[in-house]
């Protein structure tokens, strides 16, 4: 099954994801994104700023979801022209007619990738059957070391002395989808929970993009539960036209 490029640790994502290469290939069809939020979408801005900076990234957002109407997320989503839709799951009766809700929202703008981007609900198999292998997520430590919602405060209270973000493909379990990027990251003695998630933040806002990059361009390759990346295809730099020669100088006729 292919989907995308990536591995383990990381650290030099220009080296991972062959960004900036020149080029006289054409641009790359931009694979259509909906990215799911729910709160101030600060990996969702990451994600509209990447590819504003890379015309080589392949993906464009189409659609913003959101589970609350006052997430500062659909600002950022106005501020872009980008669609919305908004479900809130207290508007119907059960968690899967609200799931449907969101999902037949989406349809019509026709994503083929699904990024959760701090979307603070769990999704049922069913909800990523839709995209198989093309739902990805971001979760704030080197799991599967300390999955769920409190995953920051969960690794100081158990005194681990690195944790880190991961970037993975979503399945039908909880943080659980095969993996496809990891980062590292220090805890400091004097860290708190806030302190250590706004360094895991920073990673977040570098790795998450590059991922998404590598899904838009149909660089990963998933084997059981192993996600490797493979590299860009080499590129090689336009051969220059020729430079023409001077025009020739007509003999001067000498003058009487």
């Amino acid at each position: 099954m292919r989907i995308g490029r990536r591995t383990a640790f990381v650290t030099n994502l220009d080296a991972l994801i062959g960004r900036r290469d020149v080029s006289d290939h054409p641009t790359p069809v931009r694979r259509r994104i909906a990215v799911l939020v729910s709160g101030s979408g600060s990996n969702l801005q990451a994600l509209l700023d990447a590819i504003d900076d890379d015309p080589d990234f392949g993906g464009q957002v189409v659609v913003v979801g959101c589970d609350r109407d006052d997430a500062y997320g659909l600002v950022r989503a106005d501020e872009a022209g980008i669609d919305v839709v908004v479900q809130r799951l207290g508007d119907h009766p059960d968690r899967p007619t609200w799931e449907r809700a969101l999902r037949d929202g989406m349809l019509p703008h026709a994503p083929e990738i699904v990024v959760l981007a701090g979307f603070m609900r769990v999704l049922s198999g069913e909800f990523v059957a839709t995209w198989p292998g093309h739902v990805i997520n971001t979760h704030p430590s080197l799991l599967p070391a300390f999955r769920g919602a409190h995953a920051v405060r969960d690794a100081l209270v158990f005194g681990v002395k690195v944790t880190g973000s991961t970037v993975h493909l979503v399945d039908d379990q909880v943080d659980h989808g095969p993996i496809v990027a990891q980062r590292p990251i220090e805890v400091l003695p004097d860290d708190t929970e806030k302190s250590l998630h706004d360094r895991i933040k920073a990673v977040e806002h570098e790795l998450f993009p590059a991922c998404i990059r590598l899904l838009c361009q149909d660089r990963l390759d998933l084997h059981e539960r192993v996600v490797t990346i493979r590299p860009a295809a080499r590129r090689t730099p336009s051969t220059p036209p020729a430079t023409p020669p001077p025009p020739s100088t007509p003999p001067t006729t000498p003058q009487e």
